[in-house]
């Protein structure tokens, strides 16, 4: 084989390969999580009170 000959070959076979790469599907993104689904519990509620009552106590208490 000759040198043109090769390069011929090697010319089709890249078209060829990339023919077949452009060929597969490409995967979906992925979808963010959804906003909002994080539940409030009892314990951030229980917290959040606690600080309350524990700053009014701080507040009479310096007076």
């Amino acid at each position: 084989m000759n040198i043109q000959n090769k390069r011929l070959i090697v010319s089709i076979l890249f078209i060829l390969i990339s023919f077949v790469c452009m060929a597969q599907k490409v995967p979906p993104p992925p979808q963010p999580p959804p906003v909002g689904d994080a539940p409030i519990d009892g314990g951030v509620l229980l917290g959040a009170c606690f600080a309350v009552f524990y700053g009014i106590k701080k507040l009479l208490r310096n007076k």
